[in-house]
């Protein structure tokens, strides 16, 4: 059986598929608060440094584990680059269009363009996994997207650049989710050997940019590190990434790359909602917030159809809706 077909096959329990969804939202959210306080009040001057901490502690926990046998996965050899190929490469892509958006668009709007991801991971999920999707989870994504283009409207300050940079980034994140679901079946792998592999491809490089930009400099002379409470919480940090991390692929692995992008954008679109009252940095117009209520409706009518389905995605019975693909030598037909 191949590693895409075994993935298709394979349908978990629906408080497995909840759970792990809940638990990725929850770590998103709380790593989002460590790392705004590490940022933001102590004021740390390193992005790519913090990345480094997250990934260190990946690896050395994985490790850890492995050595004391609790996780599996394959030892490295000359194979293990072709079989984690391209994620390290859409994981650098994600990491620096990521920031170069953040620094370019107002949070709000970088929030907003954030979900083409959705409609992004849709197609690839068509394409690369040969998935199918039910007619009401067609219109529900369709609604995120709508609401995320309505919000959007509101913003007169059109920054090309910054939207190029946002559109890459969902680009890089729609690829990234999507093939982290098809490599969680790669023989070997698993779970585990992706994240492990993952950040042990990236990490050298990473650390070169650092030390080449003279960003590596102002994090290790950072004026704060004698301070107990900022070294904490740049621990936590650090810790919080491996665990965000793990949740990504936790979810991904007992739903779809799809209904991980989802999560994210619910938690995403919730953030947006309690920033409107505590934080004073959200400008209220009308039309976002009615762009956030859509995208927000849309994200909950999905989340209820995936957790109460008896069957998987790709179901006989249910109305479907076919799309034609033409492929470079054949045709396709797509049921979505």
């Amino acid at each position: 059986m191949s590693a895409i077909g075994g993935l298709q096959t394979v349908e978990h329990s629906g408080m497995l598929k909840l759970y792990s969804a809940l638990f990725y939202a929850g770590c998103s959210f709380l790593i989002t608060v460590v790392n705004k306080t590490v940022l933001t009040s102590f004021r740390f001057p390193s992005y790519l440094f913090l990345g480094i901490g997250q990934m260190i502690v990946t690896l050395v926990v994985l490790y850890a584990a492995k050595i004391r046998k609790k996780v599996q996965f394959q030892d490295f050899d000359r194979s293990i680059l072709f079989k984690i190929f391209p994620l390290p490469l859409l994981y650098v892509g994600n990491h620096i269009t990521g920031l170069a958006s953040t620094k370019k668009l107002s949070l709000p709007m970088f929030t907003v363009l954030r979900k083409f991801t959705i409609l992004m991971t849709m197609i690839l999920e068509v394409y690369l996994l040969k998935k199918s999707f039910p007619r009401r989870l067609v219109y529900s994504i369709v609604a995120i997207v709508f609401g995320a283009m309505v919000a959007a409207s509101s913003d007169l300050a059109f920054e090309l650049e910054g939207y190029t940079f946002i559109l890459l980034n969902d680009a890089f994140t729609a690829a990234s989710g999507v093939y982290t679901k098809k490599k969680l079946g790669t023989e070997g792998l698993g779970k585990h050997g992706v994240l492990f592999y993952n950040a042990l491809f990236i990490i050298i490089p990473t650390l070169l940019a650092s030390a080449f930009t003279g960003d590596l400099h102002k994090a290790v002379t950072f004026k704060d590190w004698g301070d107990a409470t900022f070294v904490f919480c740049f621990l936590l940090s650090c810790s919080m990434g491996f665990v965000l991390m793990y949740s990504i692929v936790l979810c991904s692995y007992y739903n779809s790359a799809l209904t991980t992008t989802v999560v994210g954008a619910i938690k995403n679109v919730a953030v947006a909602y309690i920033g409107i009252f505590v934080g004073g940095d959200y400008l209220f117009s009308w039309t976002n917030f009615l762009g956030l209520s859509i995208c927000m409706s849309g994200g909950l009518v999905y989340s209820y159809f995936i957790f109460n389905q008896k069957t998987p995605v790709s179901y006989e019975g249910a109305q479907e809706l076919k799309i034609r693909i033409t492929g470079d030598s054949t045709q396709k037909e797509a049921i979505i």
